[in-house]
Formats: C-alpha cells, sequence, structure tokens
C-alpha cells in the first residue's frame, strides 16, 4: 500500500472513535466488540505493519525538528491491554525519542504535592513521544470511585466538597490548554473493554502459570465496581473532551483491532503537524563541503 493510500484510511479509522465535543457522548453507544470496516485479523496486521512504518519515519523527523512534543495517555480498566498496545504500536520507535512513564499509587512525596506535579515532571521534551500508562486522570476516577483515597492527599478539609469533581474537569482542561498552547500535542485513548471480555482474560491469566503474574486480588475488587466505572469513565470523557486534546474511545475486544486505531490516529495527528527535517543554511552547508572535501582527500 502506498504511504498516501494508508494516510487515508489512518484518517478514516481514527475518526470513527475520536471524540472531540462530549457533551452528547455516551459510552453505552461505543461497541467494545466493534472492528470497523476492518474484515480480518491478518488485514489489520498489514494495516499496523505499514502504520508502523509511517511512524518510525514521522518520529525521527519529530526527534529531528525538536519543535513539537507528543503525550499520548492511556486509561482503561484492568486487562484492557494497554501494556501490550504500548508494546505493539510503538515497536520500532527509537527509544532515544520515545519515554513510557506508569503511574501507580502515588508516593508520600507525590502525595504532599498537587495532583497534577508527578505528571507534570514526565512530560515529554520537545521533539519527543512521552506515554501515559495512566495518569493524572485517575484524580476523577479511582480516588473518585474510592472516595477514602481523598484522605492521604491532605487536602484541607473545605476543599473536599461535592463540586470539587468539576473543579478538577476545569484544571485538567486548563492544563491541557496550556501544554497545547507551548507545543505538547495531547492524544488520550480510553481502552473500551466488555465485561464478558474481562472475565476471559482474568481466567485466562489464572489458567495458565505463565499469566499468574499478572493477576491480582485488587483486580477482582476493582472489578465489583464495574457499573460505578463506567459511569465515571463516561462524565470524564463528556467533560474533558476538546478539539485540542480528543479522547478516542477505542473498542478492546479485539487487541487486533484496538492496536490498529491506536496506530492510525497517532499518525493522524503526526501527519497534522507537517513535519521535517531541519534545512541547513548556507553557511553550514559551504562548512559541510569543506568537510566531504577533506574526508576524500585522506588515504584508504
Amino acid at each position: 500500500m502506498k504511504p498516501d493510500k494508508y494516510r487515508q484510511q489512518a484518517q478514516t479509522i481514527a475518526a470513527q472513535y475520536r471524540i472531540s465535543k462530549g457533551k452528547k457522548f455516551r459510552l453505552k453507544h461505543c461497541d467494545p466488540n466493534d472492528t470497523g470496516s476492518i474484515k480480518s485479523k491478518d488485514e489489520a496486521a498489514k494495516l499496523l505493519e505499514h502504520g508502523t512504518n509511517l511512524l518510525c519515519d514521522m518520529q525521527a523527523k519529530l526527534y529531528a525538528q525538536d519543535k513539537w512534543a507528543l503525550l499520548i495517555i492511556f486509561q482503561a480498566m484492568d486487562a484492557a491491554g494497554k501494556d501490550g498496545a504500548i508494546k505493539h504500536v510503538m515497536s520500532g520507535i527509537n527509544p532515544q525519542g520515545c519515554d513510557v512513564t506508569a503511574f501507580k499509587a502515588p508516593s508520600p512525596e507525590e502525595l504532599d504535592h498537587d495532583y497534577l506535579w508527578r505528571a507534570h515532571k514526565a512530560l515529554p521534551e520537545r521533539g519527543k513521544i512521552g506515554i501515559f500508562n495512566r495518569s493524572y486522570y485517575e484524580e476523577v476516577l479511582v480516588v473518585r470511585v474510592h472516595r477514602g483515597l481523598l484522605e492521604p492527599e491532605h487536602l484541607p478539609g473545605k476543599l473536599i466538597h461535592k463540586g470539587m469533581w468539576e473543579q478538577r474537569y476545569k484544571q485538567i482542561n486548563h492544563f491541557e490548554r496550556y501544554l497545547t498552547d507551548n507545543g505538547v500535542v495531547v492524544r488520550k485513548f480510553f481502552l473500551h473493554l466488555s465485561r464478558e471480555e474481562q472475565k476471559k482474560r482474568f481466567l485466562s491469566r489464572l489458567e495458565d502459570p505463565q499469566k499468574n503474574w499478572k493477576f491480582s486480588m485488587a483486580d477482582i475488587k476493582e472489578r465489583g465496581y464495574w457499573d460505578k466505572y463506567q459511569e465515571t469513565y463516561e462524565e470524564m470523557i463528556q467533560e474533558t473532551a476538546s478539539k485540542e486534546a480528543p479522547w478516542y474511545v477505542v473498542p478492546a475486544d479485539n487487541k487486533w483491532f484496538t492496536r490498529l486505531v491506536i496506530s492510525a490516529a497517532i499518525v493522524e495527528t503526526l501527519e497534522s503537524l507537517k513535519l521535517e527535517y531541519p534545512t541547513v543554511d548556507k553557511a553550514k552547508k559551504k562548512e559541510l563541503a569543506k568537510v566531504r572535501a577533506q574526508l576524500q582527500k585522506e588515504k584508504g
């Protein structure tokens, strides 16, 4: 497939799952088992290979140009495939130009700062792709589902009130607008997994000794809050989806399709930046010509 044809197809695939205006968004209208117009796993694999090749080329240009940064955020329920998506979509990328940060339970030091502090520290430099495996969105997800997690944050009592979640949505929107205005492009992915598929993946982890390490009793505990999480994810997307920092609600029941959608969205995003290798001025060209001539004179 020619690059231009793949770019067009990538735009079509990504657009189906992009949410840039959240007010009318309803999670129940999104099918976790959807595979769009892709008819087979083999077709998806071929398209993903094209996407990987393009992504490698554009990442090299992003790094060389040193003007933009790309922040990719992944949020999902347990077993939705975040780790596998990162591994497969970013395969072949120069590690020098890509950093992955996994946000687990905050440390005592992090709890003594505002909730955006640890995320701000991990933002990608210009020329780099930064990947957040979970993110500051946990502060309007797990912290909202489990209100007891607010206590270790040492917030003054008067700051904990019914309207604080709306406040946090606004703070996150302002933060992402700030990043956008400073050359950090933000793209957010919610891997939408069905309850039935999560059950299958949990059972697979239990039945396969090589996957036992992936299982945690905490996963089952969180599964008990499934409905509350679905409500919370829906509101999060409604309140924080924007043109500058859209959400992609990616069907996650078929990992091969999940990875294709993510790849297509990243390719489309980097394409929109019109990346090019830096050009050298006349003085630099003259200097390079001298070096070339000197090397050509050397013997051996």
